[in-house]
């Protein structure tokens, strides 16, 4: 369990089209094996530290010609940001794939100082 310690928390969320392959043939669709797409994502504001962030799938689409197959993560967490990762494998078609994130961490309290 992580203790926030400020007196001031911040949350922050949004959803992020990683990519639609489908319209352009592209490597998520026709590929097959190991494959995944990166997205940075930016927080409106400074966390103190690292936030906690969650991801979640909140759209895909995906031939049902084939498994299904997926893996979405949240990767290289820092107090400006994070990255959204998106893995599938093998013959797995994906089309489209949107990710809904939430980060929940301290931020600076205007009522704290440092001296130096």
């Amino acid at each position: 369990m992580r203790r926030l310690n400020s007196g001031t928390v911040g949350i922050d969320h949004g959803d992020v089209v990683l990519f639609s392959d489908f319209e352009h043939d592209g490597e998520m669709w026709r590929g097959d094996g190991p494959r995944q797409n990166r997205v940075n994502v930016e927080f409106a504001e400074l966390y103190l530290n690292p936030p906690h962030v969650q991801v979640s799938i909140s759209m895909w689409d995906i031939s049902n010609n084939t498994n299904i197959r997926a893996d979405v993560q949240a990767e290289n967490i820092t107090a400006a940001g994070f990255d959204i990762v998106f893995r599938t494998w093998a013959d797995t078609q994906v089309a489209r794939v949107r990710v809904a994130w939430t980060s929940i961490g301290e931020l600076a309290n205007d009522e704290g100082w440092e001296l130096y």
